[in-house]
């Protein structure tokens, strides 16, 4: 059935009208019992001249005041209907071709905003190499889900996995440096990528871990959770970021200065990969991506899935506009006859 009623329980507000006319004249007859004699009427002094201004008609048990009742009843149940929130779900099916579920994993710490890198003789950061490297290889992964996750003093999902490239590839180019803390939690990184993929289908798991090697924060060590990846079948493809710099310049507090402790831990992410059955590239390797893209596709694709969505359209617009054309009807038909001028 495709009508549906948001808010169904509301039908009970039809039975209102009922409950009010049943219990009503019993309200008013305690009243009188427990205040005899206190009622009193108010009478309009004028009262002749107001029943001339409606033709000197009275409300009566004829047709026309059945009709005045049934538009009550209508104009009633048209707000009633219309508090539901009636909605016609259309279905929509969508379709995927078979592909390889990607979870990357990048760093945003504060050591990407290191400058060891140039670009025809200008110095760039880490984090520019890392954006220019992953934006190729998004681009060339039609078919794929991808997914984002972002760590520094902790680890976030920044975008879950995805067919909608162009949007990973957005949220991409908007990282910064700092955003997730100026600490390096490498391993938490790995465990949100491993709870992530592990509910995916076995065989085409892969986690793209993109890092300066360094994890300096966290609760769980980066080797730690990569047995707890290759336990769950996923492989991680570990490229580095950074040179062999002794010294390294960076920004700090708008000053550019030169620190030792940002060295780049390579064995590290040669260890990550080596756990999980992967491989390690070098960001800085033209033939990285094609390796890795090669890598990927001798994997067991995710068999092709089909899902269907309701899309809901409001239709309450429908009983409201009804239940103003019966309110326009009970103006013009106060009684269920039409109201005409007294002649004089």
């Amino acid at each position: 059935m495709n009508l549906h009623f948001h808010w169904p329980w509301l039908a009970w507000l039809l039975l209102l009208p009922l409950l009010v006319r049943y219990l009503w004249p019993r309200v008013v007859a305690d009243v009188e019992e427990q205040q005899p004699g206190r009622q009193q009427t108010l009478l309009n002094p004028a009262l002749a001249h107001l029943r001339a201004s409606f033709g000197g008609r009275t409300p009566s048990a004829s047709v026309a005041s059945r009709l005045h009742q049934l538009l009550l009843w209508g104009l009633w149940a048209c707000l009633c209907l219309a508090l539901m929130q009636p909605q016609w779900l259309e279905p929509y099916t969508e379709s995927r071709t078979e592909g390889y579920d990607l979870m990357l994993a990048v760093d945003a710490s504060h050591s990407m905003e290191a400058l060891d890198f140039s670009v025809d003789g200008r110095q760039v950061t880490r984090m520019a190499v890392l954006k220019g490297v992953m934006d190729r290889f998004i681009a060339n992964r039609p078919g794929d889900r991808l997914g984002l996750i972002i760590f520094g003093s902790q680890a976030y999902t920044l975008s879950p996995l995805t067919y909608d490239l162009l949007a990973v590839r957005q949220q991409l180019s908007a990282i910064n440096p700092n955003i997730a803390g100026q600490g390096t939690a490498m391993g938490d990184a790995i465990g949100l990528g491993v709870k992530k993929l592990r509910e995916r289908p076995e065989g085409s798991r892969v986690m793209l871990l993109i890092a300066d090697g360094n994890s300096t924060d966290g609760s769980l060590p980066p080797l730690e959770a990569a047995r707890l990846a290759a336990a769950s079948g996923i492989r991680i493809y570990a490229i580095g970021v950074g040179s062999d710099q002794k010294s390294v310049q960076i920004f700090e507090n708008g000053r550019l200065i030169t620190r030792d402790d940002l060295g780049f831990d390579e064995a590290l992410m040669q260890q990550i990969a080596a756990t999980t059955a992967g491989a390690y590239f070098r960001a800085t390797d033209s033939n990285a991506l094609s390796e890795i893209a090669r890598r990927i596709s001798e994997l067991e694709k995710t068999e092709a899935e089909s899902r269907t969505v309701l899309i809901p359209h409001p239709l309450y617009h429908w009983p409201l506009a009804a239940a103003l054309l019966l309110l326009l009807l009970l103006g013009l038909f106060p009684d269920g006859r039409p109201r005409v001028r007294a002649k004089r």
